[in-house]
């Protein structure tokens, strides 16, 4: 028995392919419906998703559909709902650079591949267990519904690479920001240590020419007490 969040995956899976097939119909407005719908976030993660092509869909028909879509949801097209569209316009685009680079194009196709590897392995398992329960066959035997396991689990790939990215970026943005105050505290204990430096060197310069000056006045007082002479002692007359 199929648990209340798979029948509403599955809910929320027939209304995508039959969104899908009313591809060529769609207006702009239902295209940011499309993109930016409740869970739009984790959805938008997979660019073929997004631009809705299968993955062995050519660079060069991705790039038409590309381009299709980016005129459907422009801001420009849509002056009555620019800020929405802008937010579509930013998803096509993204998942459009993420399909024309190919590094990140073969990041993409992996997880598709995993998750078509896995679904067989799962699928397998299920029909072992069909078979001892005297079933011929499973549900997933549909290509539809095979395409349908699929999907979720690549979606689920997709959402733990996105959160793996975020931890690796958090990680990284903590990381640098201790070296930053680690910097700032080490930047401020050697301003304090030159300017401790510098009063030290103008307070010894002081006492250094308060001594001279010292010195000075002793020598002086010296040199007045070796001049002075006594007066002579004149004989008294009788």
């Amino acid at each position: 028995m199929e648990s209340d969040k798979d029948n509403t995956f599955n809910s929320f899976y027939t209304e995508v392919k039959e969104i899908e097939k009313r591809d060529s119909v769609l207006t702009p407005k239902q295209q940011i419906e499309r993109l930016l719908r409740p869970g739009a976030t984790y959805r938008n993660l997979n660019p073929f998703d997004v631009l809705q092509v299968e993955p062995d869909t050519s660079l060069e028909e991705i790039k038409k559909k590309y381009r299709r879509l980016s005129i459907l949801v422009h801001p420009d097209k849509n002056q009555d709902d620019p800020d929405r569209a802008q937010q579509a316009f930013e998803a096509v685009n993204k998942a459009w650079k993420s399909l024309e680079n190919e590094e990140t194009r073969k990041k993409c196709m992996d997880i598709i591949e995993e998750a078509e590897g896995r679904t067989d392995l799962m699928l397998a398992e299920k029909r072992k267990k069909a078979k001892k329960d005297g079933k011929d066959k499973i549900p997933e035997d549909d290509p539809e519904q095979r395409k349908h396991a699929v999907y979720v689990l690549t979606m689920k790939l997709f959402a733990d690479l996105e959160r793996k990215r975020r931890d690796l970026a958090e990680r990284d943005q903590e990381e640098r920001k201790r070296k930053r105050e680690q910097e700032i505290d080490e930047e401020e204990k050697a301003k304090a240590q030159k300017e401790w430096q510098k009063n030290f060197e103008e307070s010894r310069q002081n006492r250094v020419n308060s001594w001279q000056n010292f010195q000075a006045q002793g020598k002086s007082k010296t040199k007045k007490l070796k001049s002075f002479k006594p007066p002579k002692n004149k004989p008294e007359s009788r």
